[in-house]
């Protein structure tokens, strides 16, 4: 049986006052942080430097990390800390930082303690059709990060935010993050976003330009297990024409040593060139003029 997570007023209201905020950011709002949490320390310093860039650029942030990775390729891969530390992790990062924070949540077991602590719970991808998980995360009064599955099209991610939706909680966000194009490569169409727009204009859009230029599956280890490469040196560009098609929000994953990340390494985006990318980003943000003719 579905075990229902019920919103309290406190938590419905500070995610409506969280959800204008980005939904209203003048630019793009921006969902950033890392892959998967490998220890306190490294994760509060993140959120610290995220947190004084964005400030700096007036961008909304929504700081995001993993507790665990549930869809990893390989049994041997590293998942994360685990639901208790990582939500004490996660704690810390919002009681130092002030900075709302984000996390995925692959069943219905751990949504509940999830939610009790985030501001944004995020449905991974593999799982954007699962209805007993977008219910649950909608009835958790918290806002909700559907990450759009690579087999889904544009009008079948919009039914994964009706689900939603239907619960009466309409801080409903999705995310692009590319299509299956083949066995082992993904393929960002633009087209995806005008497209959600017009059917679900009250939601707002945003690109993973992370996950976008992964290739899942793409790198054979010597033990015979795969894990996923990437073409992290296509994050810009890929950035650049998210925002120039109008997206809400750009969802980035860092880490201060990328090459030493332990998941989906080659397609995080280096911490300390966060700054100029992002600068560069406002600059194209504010000469487009796409979410004004995307419904035309």
């Amino acid at each position: 049986m579905q075990r229902a997570f019920k919103s309290s007023p406190q938590i419905a209201r500070r995610s409506r006052e969280l959800f204008r905020t980005l939904l209203n950011a003048d630019r793009f709002f921006v969902i950033a942080g890392l892959n998967v949490i490998e220890s306190e320390e490294q994760t509060v310093q993140v959120a610290r430097t995220l947190r004084d860039i964005c400030d700096d650029l007036a961008l909304p942030l929504v700081f995001k990390a993993s507790f665990d990775k549930a869809n990893r390729s390989s049994v041997v891969s590293y998942r994360g800390v685990g639901l208790d530390a990582g939500l004490k992790i996660l704690e810390k990062v919002k009681d130092q930082t002030l900075l709302p924070v984000l996390t995925d949540v692959h069943c219905l077991a751990t949504l509940g303690a999830a939610a009790s602590v985030v501001d944004v719970v995020q449905i991974p991808a593999f799982l954007c059709r699962q209805t007993d998980l977008l219910l649950a995360a909608g009835q958790s009064g918290r806002i909700v990060h559907i990450k759009k599955g690579q087999f889904a099209s544009p009008r079948v991610a919009v039914q994964a935010a009706h689900k939603v939706l239907s619960t009466g909680n309409s801080n409903v966000i999705l995310c692009e993050r590319g299509f299956a194009f083949g066995y082992d490569d993904l393929v960002f169409d633009p087209t995806s976003i005008p497209e959600m727009r017009r059917m679900v204009p009250e939601v707002p859009l945003v690109v993973d330009v992370s996950h976008s230029l992964q290739k899942p599956g793409g790198k054979v280890r010597d033990d015979g297990t795969v894990e996923s490469s990437g073409r992290r040196f296509l994050i810009p560009t890929m950035a650049r024409c998210a925002v120039a098609i109008g997206c809400n929000g750009l969802f980035l994953e860092v880490h201060p040593c990328p090459d030493e990340a332990p998941v989906d390494s080659q397609v995080q985006w280096p911490l300390g060139k966060v700054h100029t990318l992002l600068s560069e980003l406002l600059d194209i943000a504010g000469a487009t003029r796409a979410r004004e003719t995307s419904c035309v």
